[in-house]
């Protein structure tokens, strides 16, 4: 992956040459030393820089893979954590990581699987006589080299005789493939807790799926510390010696040492569990990429948890009482954010939600519709990003990343044209919109064109895609709203913001022609915010915006016909402008730690007639994915809690657990809200409840770390369409979803 703008070209001497992914707690490069050596280079978020406990968990993962650093892990190369801004530099490891490998080609077997058992062991047998804990296998940290299986990320490890850094109310690990104790208490880990980790690493080998998979980290988190393992299509040999590792009890375990012996003495020929088609592994949304960090803090399991809706686990622990456990989850997702899951009333499903349909009869497929599936290509293969889309008629105009925007007809999801962007486009920046005739798109220059304008919008034949006019566009409405939208659609028009970032201007969308300008107040940038029929504007100081930390923002009114603007209403912010209610612009006032977003606290509503401004606050911080339908807010956390709000009230209206993590959304249609991930998993919920109507499994691999992502589903009447990772759309009638499991 291409070099982004806002990326170092060189990191502590090392001259960068490509990203290659980002994670909860930093960005990862690739670079080379002077003998040309590659070396991975983890540089941590600039948001975490001046948190004490973070650079203290960056000096322990620092010195832990010193420690480590053998044939079996990725050797440190060089490090500075007392950095204005912390990095670590690490052999490159090249090959896919055992996740990528398994959802790609399904799982493994014989003398395959033997020898990444056999070379796991080794690893942790070396990890832990130099005295650290790893805490965090799983199938995204194991880098399967030429040269055999390789463990990375020593991000939430620690020195065996060292006390774990406490940090209140989290639990740190990935839920499928943590120990039991590591889940309750966290601070009395040790050794034989790798070993449970390793275990489970090896059931998901084997099989595609770990031995207590759920529909939820909080599911999952109460199979490991409560139920027995699922190891019915495990190779007999194999069972033989994961079993003793996935004991409740560290006693109970063999040590590194002891399994490495069991081991060794298996058959080559281990057998498989005879399911091999492609994605047979593919049962989670997250696929870490290769070196990148994932922190993912799950909730601890005291006591016994409800099930959650129409899954196997629920319809056995409903045959018997279990209470209710209130647990909080902080979730560090890609920009450092933290989501609550509790369990509550609202809460779960019933196996009768799966038979309920939610299209609503008026509504119709387009003609000549069956399910499809599609990618489209972009002028940057190396970069493919998720696309967006807009309906008119049967007519779909998608767009985002190196894709300009494309036409696809909605019934079988051919292509009709597709105008491409050369450059490195910008996360986030999607299709803008279209007219009756008009389609509009950003796009991006090339690296070898610096003449060329870095971004412009630009304006394109509905009918046979060739482009009517562009203009350069400024790129400052994220500092400003929170939202990577520069230009708008309205009515028949665009307006966009100028290169200079110092005006507004309102364009004919077909013609091109300015129908009027706007500069911005003195001293101020402006992005442009719809409000249902209006136009608003959302302005900040110049220095609030250098500085990334608008806090006290002001709104105008644009006249649509001379783009003159109204009297400023003062918003005591920071806040993010989510949609209409009742004619009145609603803000979600964001609750800031330092520099970092941890949630949402409040509500500002905005009557722009009265320009009056109301106030309230919310229960509790929520985090997670924001968005907006029918005049309710909703929060899609990171675990799959998704919640609805009164933006009048700032009240909670009810809150469902999804299987759907990292969703964005929402959006209305056929009776039903839906919310998906990057990788194309939706769910749909009733509006009124929220109960889960029905749900659909993964398409694409894909991360689903990302928050605040605008939705991805489009509604055509009672077909969906559905944008996904690389590019990628699926479509199909949302009276017959694509069956879960």
């Amino acid at each position: 992956m291409s070099l982004r703008m806002g990326d170092p070209a060189e990191i502590g001497g090392y001259p960068l040459e490509a990203r290659l992914g980002s994670g909860g707690m930093g960005t990862v490069f690739l670079a080379r030393t002077s003998s040309g050596r590659p070396i991975a280079i983890k540089l941590i978020h600039q948001q975490f820089a001046g948190d004490d406990e973070f650079r203290i968990r960056f000096r322990q993962e620092v010195a832990a893979a010193r420690r480590v650093s053998g044939a079996f892990t990725a050797a440190v190369v060089d490090a500075a954590p007392e950095a204005e801004q912390p990095w670590m530099a690490t052999t490159y490891i090249e090959g896919r990581t055992l996740a990528q490998r398994i959802a790609e080609q399904g799982p493994l077997d014989g003398a395959e699987l033997r020898r990444l058992a056999i070379g796991l062991a080794e690893a942790l047998r070396d990890i832990h006589r130099v005295g650290v804990v790893h805490r965090d296998l799983k199938p995204s940290n194991v880098v399967l080299s030429p040269e055999g299986p390789r463990v990375i990320d020593f991000g939430i490890s620690r020195a065996a005789d060292q006390q774990t850094l406490t940090m209140t109310g989290r639990v740190i690990g990935t839920p499928p493939f943590m120990s039991p104790e590591q889940l309750q208490a966290p601070r009395g880990v040790g050794p034989r807790s790798d070993v449970f980790s390793l275990g489970t690493l090896l059931v998901y080998a084997a099989t595609g799926h770990g031995p207590f998979d759920a529909d939820s980290p909080y599911l999952t988190a109460y199979q490991v510390v409560h139920e027995e393992p699922s190891l019915g299509v495990v190779p007999k040999a194999l069972r033989a010696v994961v079993e003793p590792c996935l004991d409740k009890e560290p006693g109970g375990r063999p040590s590194a040492d002891e399994l490495l012996v069991l081991l060794r003495d298996l058959p080559d020929d281990l057998g498989g569990t005879g399911v091999h088609e492609a994605g047979a592994g593919r049962t989670r949304d997250m696929v870490t990429q290769h070196h990148v960090t994932q922190d993912t803090p799950v909730p601890a399991v005291p006591s016994p948890a409800p099930a959650g809706a129409g899954t196997s686990v629920g319809r056995r622990l409903r045959s018997r009482w279990r209470p209710v456990l209130a647990a909080a989850v902080a979730v560090a997702a890609i920009g450092g954010g933290v989501a609550a899951l509790r369990a509550g009333s609202t809460g779960g499903g019933t196996d009768g939600d799966k038979g309920e349909r939610v299209a609503a009869p008026a509504a119709s497929l387009p003609t000549g519709f069956g399910p499809w599936r599609r990618t489209v290509q972009g002028g940057r293969e190396d970069i493919p990003d998720e696309l967006r889309c807009v309906a008119r008629g049967d007519a779909l105009f998608c767009g985002g990343g190196g894709v300009v925007a494309t036409r696809i007809r909605a019934m079988d999801g051919s292509r009709v044209w597709t105008a491409k962007s050369p450059g490195v486009p910008v996360q986030g920046m999607h299709v803008v919109g279209a007219t009756e005739d008009t389609v509009l798109g950003y796009r991006f220059a090339a690296e070898d064109a610096p003449q060329d304008p870095h971004s412009e919008v630009v304006a394109l034949d509905a009918d046979d895609g060739r482009e009517l006019w562009a203009v350069p566009s400024g790129a400052q409405s994220t500092a400003v709203t929170g939202r990577s939208q520069d230009a708008l659609v309205v009515g028949s028009a665009v307006v966009t913001v100028d290169a200079s970032n110092s005006r507004f201007e309102a364009r004919d969308a077909h013609s091109g022609d300015v129908t009027w300008t706007t500069s911005f107040p003195a001293g101020t940038q402006c992005a442009p915010v719809p409000a249902g029929a209006q136009l608003l504007a959302m302005c900040a100081t110049d220095a609030e915006v250098d500085a990334v930390e608008v806090r006290r923002p002001v709104l105008h009114t644009v006249d649509r016909t001379s783009g003159a603007l109204g009297r400023a209403i003062a918003v005591d912010g920071p806040a993010v402008p989510m949609g209409v209610s009742d004619g009145r612009l609603v803000l979600l006032r964001q609750h800031m730690e330092g520099a970092a977003l941890t949630g949402y606290d409040g509500t500002a509503v905005i009557d722009p007639a009265s320009r009056k401004v109301t106030y309230s606050r919310l229960a509790r911080t929520y985090a997670g994915t924001p968005g907006m339908a029918d005049g309710t807010v909703y929060l899609a956390g990171q675990a799959g809690l998704v919640t609805a709000l009164d933006p009048a009230t700032g009240r909670e209206k009810w809150s469902r657990q999804t299987g759907v993590e990292g969703a964005s959304g929402p959006v209305a249609g056929s009776g039903a809200l839906y919310f998906s991930s990057a990788t194309g998993r939706v769910v749909a919920l009733s509006p009124n409840s929220g109960k889960t109507l029905w749900a659909t499994d993964p398409q694409v691999d894909g991360l689903t770390g990302e928050q605040g992502a605008s939705p991805r589903v489009t509604v055509a009447g009672r077909a969906v369409i559905v944008a996904a990772a690389e590019n990628t759309l699926f479509a199909f009638d949302t009276q017959k979803p694509p069956r879960s499991g």
